[in-house]
């Protein structure tokens, strides 16, 4: 199926008085690149993350944005540092006997000095934390590419419309070539006739003209070269995943036929068909920069 590279996808994960939120957007981007915010808690998660992602996504500019809260009340801890603490007591004790000082430092000035008394953070479980971050992640890869889906369909029906465009002003160049052929034929002849008008025409000279400038306008390879390409996107428009780039490559293709067409035209109903072909490859080309 086709995806497009535009979508956006949330979950929110709860468990006790834990939750995670997972946020995912994305735009269009030549490759996959993935930015993703977080608290620095999780960083330790980042490459798990990062693959995981992968599994989902091919393509495209992915912004990540990740918040965790754990409201409950045993989120830090006390540290008391008994070594410090006495080392603190030892040299305040040896300085008021060395200076005949009274030794007044109670519990509670002491208590307050540099890393006696700490509050630490309690380390959550590792492996729970996975489990919940992975599970609002999935969440979110899951409706993010949900949307993707959506999205693509509706490039895919506009694409396919685009397709059927072009393959008439194909046919119509196709259609034409023969005729403007036959018509410098007549024109050719008509013209040797007026300035000969009392001399017999040569016919093979008139075909060996006619033949050199069929081939100077013959466009045959390039209706092929195109109608192929146009068959080809549209099969894989219909059956495959992940062509974004296959198909940009396949559009600069079509339009160098499409130059080409132009370049050999000097009729004006071919050249004006060949603009439009060329006008429309470019808007299937723009559609396509928005597939996976």
């Amino acid at each position: 199926m086709v995806k497009s590279m535009t979508g956006f996808g949330r979950c929110e994960v709860s468990e006790g008085d834990r939750k995670m939120t997972v946020e995912m957007k994305s735009v269009n981007h030549r490759y996959l690149d993935v930015s993703i915010k977080m608290p620095k808690k999780l960083n330790y998660f980042e490459s798990a993350i990062r693959s995981l992602l992968k599994s989902y996504i091919q393509r495209g500019k992915v912004d990540v944005f990740i918040t965790y809260e754990d409201l409950s009340e045993s989120t830090v801890s006390l540290r008391y540092n008994h070594t410090l603490a006495a080392e603190y007591l030892k040299y305040l004790n040896q300085m008021a006997s060395e200076f005949g000082l009274e030794q007044d430092v109670k519990v509670s000035a002491l208590s307050r000095y540099p890393e006696v008394l700490v509050m630490e953070e309690l380390q959550d479980d590792e492996e729970k934390l996975w489990e919940l971050l992975e599970k609002a992640v999935r969440g979110a890869c899951e409706q993010f590419v949900e949307t993707r889906v959506r999205e693509g369909e509706n490039l895919r029906r506009d694409l396919l419309a685009k397709l059927d465009e072009l393959l008439e002003h194909v046919a119509f160049v196709e259609e034409r070539s023969p005729q403007i052929v036959a018509e410098y034929r007549e024109r050719l002849t008509d013209k040797v006739k007026e300035l000969l008008s009392d001399t017999q025409l040569e016919e093979s000279r008139i075909a060996a003209e006619v033949t050199i400038y069929a081939d100077k306008i013959c466009v045959d390879e390039e209706i092929v070269r195109l109608k192929s390409h146009i068959k080809g996107t549209r099969a894989a428009l219909e059956k495959e995943e992940g062509v974004g780039r296959k198909l940009d490559f396949i559009a600069q293709e079509m339009n160098r036929e499409a130059n080409t067409i132009l370049s050999k035209s000097n009729d004006l109903e071919v050249s004006n068909h060949a603009i439009e072909l060329k006008t429309g490859i470019e808007k299937v080309r723009e559609q396509i920069q928005n597939i996976e």
